[in-house]
């Protein structure tokens, strides 16, 4: 896209200089040490080896970007000081010269990327990434409602041009439609290859500012602001959440159109409350009674595992900002200004023009979502380093 530009926080490789992370990298690379030696112990135990075993796998990753960066360091001092010592002599051949420098290049080019890579080897992994998603978009309140509910609808559509782009299957599960062409709420499934990993930051407060287009407030012709939230939720095997049926209350009722008009005769619309925790899905979006309620407890089940995560998470304490439930998502993340024709990112300072390619959820989308998750990668790094563990490359030895 020619015209999308973005401003972004320092390169992840640039953390290989801060002193928090050179002291936990050098703490890493002895732990490795310690445990190799400890592996060729011969009087371990069967379980004792294997706990071994599979800390060794997590810190060797981080060992072998660690050596190989090492020895790129090693081979650039040491064509440098080729360079050095026959620059300016009497008998320089300077088409060796020239090779060495072309040769010193493809070296410092190496390492910043190694640097980068050894960076992403620290990264705390999220065992949550690879799961699929349940994705919900809900108008906020204004003034001038229509506005929200007009922006509303873009971002669905623009979520489900970006699963197009990334060939992620979008499953609508409810659609509650607005007047004048916008949308109340809505819930989808995107399933596929670590979805969750690339939409858990679009979770929050999204606002808009422009001149409507539609509805009532497009007869004032003046810049209005609204506001929608979108809350992604990663979607829970059905081993990882159980529900009583006796901790269920079951509504049936008609499902409603825009504006409050019914558009169905028979009961088929499903509430399902979850009493223990007052956690409630509905769903409207079929015909059938039972469909909405099979897609109802799908919800539900995916919102209770976000409840059931978040309150583990506070128990652990833990510093991890891409652990989910710990990041609130009623926080304003994005602002979308179509009258400066203008997205940007309250997180990272990213911006980006052309936003109507960007609302189709193509690259533009795809550039944006890529750099706050390089910013919050950085941030999980530092929180690691500082803290001296938990994950990636830290932990305590057996």
């Amino acid at each position: 896209m020619e015209d999308t530009f973005y401003w972004t926080h320092r390169d992840l490789g640039d953390l290989y200089k801060n002193e928090s992370v050179e002291r936990y990298l050098r703490t890493v690379m002895e732990e490795c040490r310690h445990v190799s030696e400890k592996l060729e112990l011969r009087h371990l135990s069967t379980s004792d080896r294997t706990t071994l075993q599979s800390r060794h796998a997590e810190l060797q990753t981080v060992a072998y970007v660690f050596q190989t960066l090492e020895g790129a360091l090693k081979e650039q001092e040491e064509v440098l000081s080729l360079i050095h010592s026959s620059a300016g002599s009497e008998d320089e051949d300077k088409q060796l010269t020239q090779l060495l420098m072309e040769e010193e290049a493809k070296i410092s080019s190496r390492i910043l990327a190694l640097r980068k890579d050894l960076i992403k080897a620290l990264v705390p992994t999220d065992p949550l990434d690879s799961s699929n998603v349940l994705l919900e978009v809900m108008a906020g309140r204004t003034t001038g409602g229509d506005i929200c509910q007009q922006f509303t609808k873009e971002m669905f559509q623009m979520y489900q041009g970006f699963a197009s782009y990334n060939n992620w299957d979008f499953e609508t599960l409810n659609y509650s439609e607005a007047e004048y062409g916008g949308l109340h709420h809505a819930a989808v499934r995107i399933a596929g290859e670590n979805v969750y990993r690339y939409l858990k930051h679009e979770g929050g407060t999204h606002r808009v500012q422009r001149i409507p287009e539609v509805g009532l407030s497009s007869r004032m012709q003046r810049i209005h602001t609204g506001t929608m939230t979108v809350v992604v939720l990663p979607q829970p095997t059905e081993l990882e959440v159980s529900i009583s049926p006796k901790d269920l209350r079951v509504d049936t009722f008609r499902a409603q159109g825009a504006g409050g008009q019914s558009v169905n005769t028979t009961d088929s619309a499903v509430r399902i409350v979850h009493l223990p925790t007052g956690i409630t899905a509905e769903c409207q979006q079929s015909r059938s009674q039972q469909q909405n309620r099979n897609t109802a407890m799908r919800m539900l089940r995916a919102r209770l595992h976000q409840s059931m995560m978040g309150k583990a998470n506070e128990k652990r304490k833990t510093a991890r900002k891409q652990q989910v439930g710990m990041r609130s998502q009623s926080d304003r993340i994005r602002t979308y200004n179509f009258s400066q024709d203008r997205v940007t990112d309250h997180r990272t300072g990213y911006e980006a023009r052309d936003i109507k390619e960007f609302m189709r959820g193509g690259e533009g989308l795809g550039l944006l979502v890529s750099d706050v998750l390089e910013h919050s990668e950085r941030e999980a790094v530092l929180d690691l380093a500082k803290s001296g563990g938990g994950g990636g490359g830290g932990g305590s030895l057996p």
